[in-house]
C-alpha cells in the first residue's frame, strides 16, 4: 500500500490558486487547484511557486475533500490531529481542527455574501467539530484484519483510497474530485493526497497477563450509507442499506512486535432491517410507523443480508426490541419478514432483554450468551501467527446485533459477546488457564470496560446526541442507582435534542454524505425560512410569554394589596392553552431536516402499522377550540403541500453521487 503525504505547507497566490507542498519527501509533485476554473493539476516534480504566493502559517495534515454548496467550492484541510496510538507499527491520529478554503475569491468564509451559503457552511462545521474521525497515512484502517490479509496479494501497491472498504470511507464523496481527477489521468495520480478517514472509535492500550505482553485495540467504524441521527434515519432502504451501521473489531496483540501474533473478532450492528420509522410528535415516545411494503422490504431485506453474508459469512442475528408496548410492532414485522426471505447462512436469536434482565438483573445476559455460544464457537475469529505462511484460522461468521436504536442494549449485548471471545482467545494463546478468565486480572479487566464503555458513549453522541445508557454496567460490570440517574438526564437531553436540534445534525450528514447535493449557482431561500402559519409560529411566544409573566407575579415584590388570583389564573390559562394547542400540533414544532425532507414518511398511509397519529391537529376537537382546530388543520395540510412544492422546485439534487 503506497503511504500517503502526512504534512502539506500551503500557498496561495492571491486570488488566483492554492498549492499544496509536500513537506516531505523533497521534490514530491505538488498540487494546484485554481480558484477561478476549479481545476486541479499535479505538478511537475521541483516545480517552482508563482513569486507571488505566500506560505500560510498552519501545517496541513491532509486534504478531507472538497465541497460545492451554492456559490462555490470549498477544500476542507486539516489542520490539527492528535495521535490515538500505533497500530501494525503505524501511527493512527484524530483530526481536531480544520480550516474551510472557499474556490471562489469573493467569498469569505468568514462571512459569506448570502444566509443560505453562510448556514450550509455553518453546518459543515458543525459536522466536523460534533465527529470522531480518525485517519492512518500508511494503514488502512477502513478495513478490519482478515479483510486486509485475503486482498493482500491484489491489494499489492494500490493506494490506500482505491482498496478501502466503501461503506466506512467516510469522507469519500467528498473526496469525488480529486479521485475523478486521478481515474481520469494517469500523469496527474493524486492518491497520496486522497486521505481515507473513517467515523468511529479507536482505543489501543498495553496490558500484561501472567508475565505476557500484549495489546488490546478497540475499532468501530460507521457506515456513510443510510447516515444520520436517531429519530430521522430508521431502518432500512431499497439498495438494503440500514441506519446506524457500526462494524465493531476487537483486537489482540501478542508479543513484543505488533505483527507477531494478530487476534481479530468482528461484531456488526444495525437498525432493523425493515421499512419503519418513529415520527417525532414532542411526545416522549415517537409514532411507531411500519411500512409494510411486502416484496420492496423483502428484496432490500435479502440485499442486505446477501451483502452481510458475502462480507462476513454466516449471520447471528440477535434482535433485543420488546416484545411487548411500543417496541412489539418492529419485533413482529422484522420476524416476519425475516422469516419470508429465509435465506441459508441466515439465523434468527430473539432475547427479551428488558424482561430478561428486569429488576438489575444484569448477569442475566448469560442466558444469550449460551444460545449463541454454540454460533460463536462455529464462527471463531482471526488468527495470524508471523511464523505461519496461513492463518491459524479465519472468522466465518458474525453476530449482528440490534435494539430500537441499536445503542444502550446493543452495548450490553455486544461487550459481553467480546468478552466470551476474548476469554476464548487467550486460552487458546495459552495465556489463561481453562478456567480462567479476565476477570481475574484487575488492570485488564477495568481497561476492557472503559474501552467498550468509551465506545458505547462515541457511537451513541454520534446517533443520538448523548452518551449511551446502561454504561455503569459496561464499566463496572454492575447496575448501579448512580448509572439510573444518569440514564435518567441522557433521556431527558436525548428528548430535548432529538426535537428540537436534531434537524440541522441530519442536514449536515446528508450534505457531507453527498445524499443532499446543493445546486451551484440557486439559493433556496425556503432553508433559512419559516414559512409555517401565523399561529403555529406565534404559539411558542405566548407560551413564553405566560410563563415569564407566572414567574414574575411569584419573584418580584409586590406594591398592592389587590389579590393576584385572577392575574395568575389569566397566565395559567394562557399556558395551558398554548401547551395544548403546542402538543396538538406538535410536528409543527420538532426540529425536521430540510435538505432531504421526510414528508413521505411523516404522512405516510399505505399498508402497514402506526401506533398512532399524533400532533397532526385536534383528531377530537374540544367545544371550546373546533373553530381553531378545524382552522389549524387546514393551515397544517395547505402548510404541508406548501413545503412539498418548495422541497420540488428548490431542493436541489438529491441523488447520492459517490
Amino acid at each position: 500500500m503506497k503511504p500517503l503525504h502526512q504534512r502539506l505547507n500551503l500557498y496561495t497566490n492571491g486570488n488566483e490558486t492554492y498549492t499544496f507542498v509536500p513537506a516531505e519527501p523533497v521534490g514530491a509533485r505538488s498540487l494546484t487547484i485554481y480558484r477561478n476554473s476549479g481545476d486541479i493539476v499535479l505538478n511537475a516534480p521541483n516545480a517552482p511557486l508563482p513569486v507571488t504566493a505566500e506560505r500560510s502559517g498552519k501545517t496541513i495534515y491532509g486534504i478531507f475533500g472538497i465541497i460545492s454548496l451554492t456559490l462555490s467550492e470549498y477544500i476542507i484541510i486539516v489542520t490539527g490531529r492528535e495521535l490515538r496510538g500505533r497500530l501494525m507499527g503505524q501511527n493512527v491520529y484524530r483530526a481536531t481542527d480544520y480550516d474551510i478554503l472557499p474556490l471562489n475569491p469573493d467569498i469569505q468564509v468568514a462571512a459569506p455574501p448570502h444566509l443560505v451559503e453562510a448556514h450550509l457552511l455553518a453546518l459543515v462545521r458543525s459536522h466536523l467539530a460534533g465527529g470522531t474521525f480518525f485517519f492512518s497515512y500508511a494503514w488502512d484502517l477502513t478495513r478490519r484484519l482478515q479483510a486486509q490479509w485475503t486482498s493482500l496479494k491484489e491489494d499489492g501497491d494500490k493506494p490506500v483510497w482505491e482498496i478501502a472498504d466503501d461503506r466506512f470511507f467516510w469522507n469519500k464523496f467528498l473526496q469525488t474530485r480529486l479521485i475523478d481527477v486521478t481515474t481520469g489521468n494517469p500523469d496527474q495520480n493524486l492518491s497520496p493526497y486522497i486521505l481515507p478517514v473513517i467515523y468511529g472509535t479507536f482505543d489501543i492500550r498495553a496490558e500484561r497477563i501472567n508475565g505476557h505482553h500484549l495489546r488490546l485495540c478497540l475499532i468501530s467504524r460507521r457506515s456513510r450509507y443510510r447516515a444520520g441521527t436517531r429519530y430521522f434515519r430508521r431502518g432500512i432502504d431499497e439498495h438494503g442499506h440500514v441506519a446506524n451501521f457500526n462494524e465493531t473489531e476487537q483486537i489482540l496483540l501478542v508479543g513484543p512486535d505488533d505483527t507477531s501474533v494478530q487476534l481479530s473478532f468482528v461484531q456488526i450492528r444495525g437498525s432493523v432491517p425493515v421499512y419503519w420509522a418513529e415520527i417525532n410528535t414532542l411526545r416522549y415516545k415517537p409514532d411507531v410507523q411500519i411500512m409494510d411494503l411486502a416484496d420492496n422490504v423483502t428484496d432490500a431485506m435479502r440485499r442486505h443480508f446477501k451483502e452481510n453474508t458475502s462480507i462476513y459469512g454466516e449471520q447471528s442475528l440477535v434482535n433485543l426490541v420488546n416484545q411487548k408496548g411500543h417496541e412489539q410492532p418492529v419485533k413482529e414485522a422484522y420476524e416476519k419478514y425475516v422469516a419470508q426471505v429465509n435465506m441459508p447462512n441466515v439465523r434468527y436469536e430473539y432475547f427479551d432483554f428488558h424482561n430478561e434482565c428486569k429488576h438489575m438483573r444484569w448477569d442475566r445476559i448469560d442466558v444469550l450468551l449460551s444460545k449463541l455460544e454454540e454460533d460463536l464457537t462455529r464462527y471463531g475469529y482471526f488468527h495470524l501467527d508471523s511464523a505461519k505462511p496461513e492463518p491459524v484460522r479465519l472468522q466465518t461468521g458474525t453476530v449482528r446485533t440490534n435494539c430500537m436504536d441499536n445503542l444502550d442494549r446493543t452495548n450490553v449485548a455486544q461487550s459481553a459477546i467480546a468478552k466470551w471471545m476474548l476469554n476464548q482467545q487467550l486460552r487458546a494463546l495459552g495465556l489463561l488457564h481453562e478456567t480462567d478468565t479476565i476477570n481475574n486480572y484487575a488492570q485488564f479487566m477495568q481497561d476492557f470496560r472503559e474501552m467498550w464503555t468509551d465506545h458505547a458513549n462515541q457511537i451513541s453522541i454520534a446517533y443520538s446526541g448523548t452518551g449511551a445508557l446502561k454504561t455503569d454496567f459496561t464499566r463496572t460490570g454492575e447496575r448501579t442507582r448512580k448509572g439510573l440517574l444518569e440514564d435518567g438526564w441522557n433521556s431527558v437531553m436525548r428528548y430535548l435534542k432529538n426535537n428540537f436540534f436534531d434537524g440541522a445534525r441530519q442536514d449536515a450528514f446528508d450534505l457531507i454524505t453527498g445524499s443532499y447535493v446543493p445546486r451551484r449557482g440557486y439559493v433556496p431561500v425556503s432553508l433559512i425560512r419559516d414559512s409555517r402559519p401565523l399561529i403555529i409560529r406565534a404559539v411558542p411566544y405566548a407560551l413564553s410569554f405566560s410563563l415569564f409573566m407566572i414567574l414574575a407575579g411569584l419573584t418580584l415584590p409586590r406594591t398592592s394589596d389587590y389579590s393576584l388570583v385572577y392575574y395568575f389564573l389569566l397566565w395559567f390559562v394562557l399556558l395551558a392553552l398554548s401547551l395544548v394547542f403546542a402538543f396538538a400540533y406538535g410536528i409543527e414544532y420538532v426540529s425536521w431536516p430540510k435538505l432531504v425532507p421526510l414528508t413521505h414518511v411523516i404522512y405516510y398511509n399505505g399498508p402497514g402499522f402506526r401506533s398512532a397519529r399524533s400532533g397532526m391537529g385536534f383528531s377530537i376537537p374540544l367545544p371550546a377550540l373546533e373553530k381553531l382546530g378545524t382552522q389549524g388543520r387546514k393551515l397544517a395540510e395547505m402548510h404541508r403541500r406548501t413545503k412539498s412544492k418548495l422541497d420540488a422546485v428548490e431542493m436541489g439534487t438529491k441523488e447520492r453521487v459517490d
